[in-house]
């Protein structure tokens, strides 16, 4: 008997997810993302299968939705890549949301997801997943609570070991080369 309620609650909820993923094409479609009823079948099983990984519960509209209004104007998502684009921004948001203990909010991991894979890591996952949310992370985990005031934005900057080239940087490189 249980186990056939866990079906069921299974299946509603991953109809429910695929109907929620569809009438988001309604406003991703100005930007040439458009998912089909299968993509949408998909995202809802991956879905399923990473909240029983991270070992995670969700309760009402999942986030995938969040997702796809956060991400579909991505200079990096196209329509080629849009459906593994979004199985993967979920994986890296439930990961996430678990590393960084539940103390940030959902939009707030959104925000600090889109700004980073926008302008840090150029459309990179493995950037995003491995550099820049690992580190996040830790400053989370650490007490960090700074991210409060900015809303997220600018953060990384303050925990970023990389030095980035910019454009006085790379000016700067080249004279330096020429006068050798």
């Amino acid at each position: 008997m249980l186990k056939e309620q866990k079906n069921w609650l299974e299946l509603m909820s991953k109809q429910t997810q695929i109907a929620q993923v569809l009438e988001t094409n309604q406003y991703t479609k100005k930007f040439d993302l458009v998912l089909s009823k299968e993509d949408a079948k998909i995202l809802a099983e991956s879905r399923l299968d990473v909240l029983k990984k991270e070992q995670r519960i969700e309760f009402g509209q999942g986030i995938l939705p969040a997702i796809i209004y956060a991400f579909c104007d991505s200079a990096y998502i196209m329509q080629d890549n849009y459906r593994d684009a979004l199985m993967r921004l979920q994986e890296i948001f439930y990961l996430y949301k678990n590393e960084m203990l539940d103390e940030i909010t959902d939009d707030e991991l959104l925000e600090f997801m889109r700004e980073q894979f926008e302008n840090v890591c150029y459309g990179d996952f493995d950037y995003l997943e491995g550099t820049c949310l690992d580190i996040f992370a830790q400053a989370i985990r650490a007490g960090y609570a700074g991210y409060r005031e900015s809303g997220v934005r600018g953060e990384f900057e303050k925990f970023d070991i990389v030095k980035r080239w910019d454009k006085d940087l790379y000016l700067e490189t080249l004279t330096e080369l020429a006068w050798r």
